[in-house]
């Protein structure tokens, strides 16, 4: 009997054929009018997914790279919080339901989900692509306006992920302030693209969760302010993501694949175990050393050079990826996310 397929071969397979009948001009016209707003620092007050065409190009295009971005988050957040299990999960601006997709990777169970969203042909999409998935079947897509008059129902877990930069400031913060007191004794989610304008998103909610009373599961090893100087540098983190026909349609060039660049935060109301340090840029493997640049525990950044001497810690360096928690997990010989 062969392997079931993983959720992301899932989320493929339901996308295929998502644009027949939508010429291919129309579909890379809309992907690129779709990138302009979600990379651009404009808040609107309308949905940005407005017809079934906006819908289709957005799915195909975005919702494996917003699928395994989330999923990278939400990984790091189940290392710092083992054996946590969300019984609820409530998705903010959810769109199609890419992040629900990547929570039911996560934790592979049934549980009631919630998706809001203000654009009904996105709704109606992400429920006929949850069809494809067993454990989102039950899912309720709801319509709702995402902004300062939101109102979530109590979850253990709310999502917020490539929405924040549609919003006005003040809407931001109400939807943030949402999701907090909704997520009760659970957790918050919030993942933005990995922009200087998305990390200082992130860098708000951060801070009103925070204040809010959550604890900081990750990427930060700390609940304390961020050592990055405004201005000066992000902190982001790069999932792999295939590459579809209308990628390479849109973007050209040949490689299978791209990275998704992301900034996230995963904060909880229980304690939480963060790493001792994230490597926040990409391993620098030198002859006999690896340099790293780590956020750590002491509200600092540092580079950290490991060498041939290190031993086991010389080889776990040679494996540990940008975003991976350092150092290693006793007994692995490799950090994880």
């Amino acid at each position: 009997m062969s392997a079931p397929d993983s959720p992301a071969e899932t989320l493929r397979a339901a996308l295929d054929g998502l644009l027949d009948g939508l010429p291919p001009k129309a579909a890379a016209q809309a992907v690129d009018r779709l990138i302009a707003n979600y990379r651009g620092a404009t808040p609107t007050d309308a949905p940005i997914l407005r017809d079934r065409a906006d819908v289709a190009a957005y799915a195909a295009y975005r919702m494996p790279a917003t699928f395994e971005a989330v999923r990278a988050a939400l990984d790091a957040f189940t290392r710092a919080a083992p054996g946590w299990t969300p019984g609820t999960h409530v998705d903010v601006g959810g769109g199609t339901g890419a992040a629900t997709w990547a929570v039911s990777a996560t934790w592979p169970e049934e549980r009631p989900v919630t998706v809001l969203d203000w654009a009904e042909p996105a709704l109606a999409l992400g429920r006929e692509l949850a069809s494809r998935n067993p454990l989102l079947k039950p899912a309720e897509w709801r319509r709702a306006r995402i902004g300062a008059a939101l109102s979530i129902e109590s979850t253990d877990l709310v999502t917020v992920s490539y929405v924040l930069g549609e919003l006005t400031e003040e809407s931001r913060a109400a939807v943030v302030d949402a999701a907090a007191s909704a997520a009760g004794t659970g957790a918050v989610v919030v993942v933005e693209p990995g922009t200087p304008d998305g990390y200082a998103r992130v860098i708000e909610a951060r801070g009103r969760l925070v204040d809010a009373g959550f604890h900081v599961a990750a990427p930060c090893p700390h609940s304390a302010g961020c050592p990055i100087v405004p201005g000066e540098d992000w902190c982001h983190f790069s999932a792999r993501v295939s590459r579809s026909s209308l990628h390479r349609q849109v973007k050209g060039g040949s490689l299978a694949y791209e990275d998704e660049k992301f900034s996230y935060v995963a904060a909880t109301r229980f304690p939480v175990e963060p790493a001792p340090s994230r490597v926040v840029r990409r391993p620098q493997i030198r002859k006999g050393q690896v340099l790293l640049d780590l956020c750590e525990a002491e509200e600092a950044l540092r580079r950290t050079t490991v060498t041939k001497r290190h031993g086991a810690l010389y080889r776990a360096a040679r494996d540990v990826d940008w975003g991976d928690a350092w150092p290693p997990e006793e007994g692995t010989g490799t950090s994880g996310a």
